[in-house]
């Protein structure tokens, strides 16, 4: 699912890239106050390619970080405590992507460094608190799908063929 995000990201930047290569077609029948030339265009998306690469490489890594410590915890509860796996990991990937995607942005002069702190907090403690309140929900789905799989606790399915 990770790298299919990944794909997700370039083919958004294929169809930005794309659109950007064409000249603007103004339609003289369109109100002239919702009218996009190539200049605004191009100042709004312009800085896509560095602000997506930045948000790919941030996910990309705290991703695959979230998995590993995601398992490690599995392991050290025996399958249990669901919600220590899924916040614990949650939060330490979710302060890795917030601290990689503010300093890529930095770096690239898309933030100012003087913001950094505040961004990596401000997005920190939003993620913090949407893994707080989906914890229930992600308890329902574990108790659906193990209803719907015949699971007994801790046991997984079997996705190979």
């Amino acid at each position: 699912m990770v790298t299919a995000g990944i794909f997700a990201s370039v083919f958004s930047l294929l169809i930005i890239y794309g659109a950007a290569s064409v000249d603007a077609y103004i339609d003289p029948g369109t109100d002239p106050n919702i009218q996009v030339d190539n200049d605004t265009f191009n100042l709004v998306f312009g800085k896509s390619l560095i602000s997506v690469f930045a948000s790919m490489t941030a996910y990309l890594f705290a991703q695959y970080i979230d998995i590993r410590i995601f398992h490690f915890w599995k392991r050290m509860t025996k399958g249990k405590h669901l919600w220590i796996r899924n916040n614990f990991s949650t939060f330490l990937s979710q302060l890795i992507d917030s601290v990689t995607i503010i300093s890529l942005l930095c770096l690239n002069e898309i933030f100012s460094w003087d913001n950094f702190i505040p961004f990596v907090m401000s997005g920190f403690l939003f993620k913090v608190i949407v893994a707080t309140i989906d914890t229930p929900f992600l308890y329902l789905t574990v108790f659906g799908l193990r209803k719907r799989f015949q699971l007994k606790p801790g046991e997984e399915l079997n996705l190979e063929y």
